[in-house]
């Protein structure tokens, strides 16, 4: 993908990169995070509709890297689909950890909880 395609996905609105969220992780089975080098994943805070902790999520390495662009102790990790619905979102959603998927250019994220997202990508994958 080119910086281009990359741009012009990036943006895009908050629902069509959702759509495009659950499109490209429903075809490549795998979500993609950002980790620092102790392995910790990147937690953000938002405070715009009450406080609370989000965990980002993007559909490619390449959106992932460019989020993080900046800050060199961040770099993208992959968890394949079948583990990130196991395992991260009940996880994610014991520890009151909402999902943000797929940040655009201007910063605006689709929140969104972990039973939410685990249907709508187990929607998805019920296409294929």
């Amino acid at each position: 993908m080119n910086n281009d395609d990359l741009n012009a996905i990036l943006d895009l609105d908050c629902e069509a990169r959702y759509e495009y969220f659950l499109d490209a992780v429903g075809e490549e089975r795998e979500v993609w995070i950002l980790v620092n080098s102790e392995e910790h994943f990147l937690k953000l805070h938002a405070e715009d509709q009450g406080e609370f902790e989000y965990l980002p999520v993007w559909p490619s390495a390449a959106f992932a890297g460019d989020y993080a662009a900046d800050d060199s102790d961040l770099k993208p990790r992959g968890i394949p689909l079948p583990q990130f619905l196991s395992r991260w979102l009940p996880g994610l959603d014991k520890d009151g950890i909402e999902i943000g998927v797929f940040p655009g250019a201007d910063k605006s994220v689709w929140i969104t909880g972990s039973d939410d997202l685990g249907q709508d990508l187990r929607d998805e994958l019920a296409r294929f």
